[in-house]
């Protein structure tokens, strides 16, 4: 199986390029059109995991594999891509159409733990076959989202999470949540799903949470009673990435959060995330960025 794609490889990959801005910024929110695919010429996305989320309102017969489940599309579907399953869909269609979102785990870094929900997680159900009416429905929020993403609203990421969660809540009532019992899944996954929600507890850093304290993975295998050579097997396994490389990003995620939004000094901010030392977290810094933390703190005009 291919390695994760990334937010930056979807782009070069899909449009040859890359938005300036997706390196600093805190979280990423997209929308596009799927194209009406040309006579002979049926689509295919190639199985594989991306590392982002991604919505996507499908038009046309298909066929979609996810994880264990093969499934054959009528004629309209919502589908839930995450981070956890790899998926391919096989357009049969010589014409279809439709829309899709992508973002990034830190698109909501400070809204609501939306991968709690059945439908990012790795046991859920992940693709609705909807009617006509519902279909309307869902075609109306990507409309909604469409014109929230143009707009000059301050507020208006805000406005489209909300919509990312009407999507969310419509798919759920559709299918009431299933039972492990009824679709268990393996154990790498749920050490690999326990693993990330026990990461993202530790924040957001602020007065009532002060500091980071989990650090090490195996600091994370002891909490999870697994051995720290298990709990790195089942992340490697389950998502193509290190324990190290989930630790590093989700503690680079938080410091460009608090760089950016919070007014303790770089110091403090480095303590916090865990760092003896404050040369150590500017090297951290640099390495991932290529510009040290108050460089970037004032780029953002803090």
């Amino acid at each position: 199986m291919e390695k994760l794609e990334n937010l930056n490889e979807f782009y070069q990959n899909k449009f040859n390029w890359m938005p300036e801005s997706i390196r600093s910024e805190i979280g990423h929110f997209n929308i596009f059109d799927l194209k009406p695919f040309l006579k002979d010429k049926p689509s295919q996305i190639p199985y594989k995991r991306r590392d982002f989320y991604k919505i996507m309102f499908v038009e046309g017969q298909s066929h979609v594999h996810y994880a264990d489940k093969s499934l054959k599309i009528q004629k309209q579907a919502l589908s839930f891509g995450n981070p956890f399953i790899p998926y391919k869909w096989d357009h049969l269609d010589l014409i279809s159409d439709g829309i899709y979102c992508i973002f990034n785990q830190s698109f909501f870094h400070d809204f609501s733990q939306f991968s709690k929900y059945e439908v990012f997680q790795p046991q859920g159900t992940h693709v609705f076959e909807l009617t006509d009416e519902q279909a309307e429905s869902i075609r109306n929020i990507f409309q909604k989202m469409q014109n929230e993403l143009v707009s000059e609203y301050r507020y208006k990421y805000d406005v489209i999470r909300s919509l990312v969660f009407d999507m969310v809540h419509f798919a759920m009532k559709m299918h009431p949540p299933s039972t492990l019992g009824k679709n268990q899944i393996n154990a790498s996954q749920r050490i690999a799903t326990l693993f990330l929600e026990l990461l993202e507890r530790q924040f957001p850093i602020d007065e009532t949470h002060p500091i980071m304290r989990l650090r090490k993975a195996s600091e994370f295998a002891d909490q999870l009673n697994v051995h720290v050579n298990h709990l790195n097997r089942a992340i490697k396994i389950t998502t193509q990435k290190t324990t190290s490389q989930f630790i590093a990003e989700r503690v680079l995620q938080e410091a460009k959060i608090m760089l950016r939004h919070s007014n303790w000094n770089v110091g403090e901010i480095a303590y916090s995330l865990g760092f003896n030392e404050l040369t150590h977290f500017n090297n951290f810094f640099k390495k991932h960025l290529n510009l040290s933390p108050l460089k970037f703190r004032n780029h953002q005009g803090l």
